[in-house]
């Protein structure tokens, strides 16, 4: 029952982050290669594509982090391990948990810090967008990874 929870929230999550860093990308690509066209060919540039781009680049980094960790792409050290291989899933165990530190650092801070933005009404320079909704990515992404992470412990744990 477990096996089929994880396979159902892995199909979800994985076609949120997939579709949403798809069309994000595409829309910035998009975005820089009219402003570029305009740029060399008619000497006129789009103020706005380049903070779209800086949005995006923001957004897709957030929620790959998500991503990084269902394919086991997060960066390690693992030079220990190679020396003591028995040390191999208590430092594993040990990165999980400080991944789930700090997917739930990021989930209270970033509702604080998006709850501040809420509060102040800021918005982007030209684009006029309320910055609140790039702040509200970063407890998204805690949530993305955490969810991620006691995935992970568990099929390494079902392996075992």
């Amino acid at each position: 029952m477990l096996d089929n929870f994880f396979d159902k929230l892995d199909k979800v999550l994985t076609f949120f982050e997939d579709w949403t860093l798809f069309v994000s990308v595409m829309a910035a690509l998009t975005a820089l290669f009219f402003n570029v066209v305009l740029r060399y060919g008619f000497q006129y540039s789009l103020a706005w594509s380049e903070e779209l781009v800086r949005i995006v680049i923001i957004y897709t980094t957030l929620i790959g982090c998500s991503a990084a960790i269902k394919n086991r792409s997060m960066i390690k050290i693992d030079a220990l391990v190679q020396i003591f291989p028995s040390l191999k899933m208590p430092l594993t165990y040990f990165s999980h948990l400080t991944t789930l530190i700090f997917s739930g650092m990021m989930m209270y801070y970033g509702w604080q810090m998006a709850a501040l933005q809420a509060q102040t009404s800021q918005k982007t320079i030209i684009m006029q967008i309320p910055l609140i909704y790039l702040y509200a990515a970063l407890p998204l992404m805690g949530a993305m990874m955490f969810i991620r992470t006691f995935q992970l412990i568990y099929q390494e744990t079902k392996e075992i």
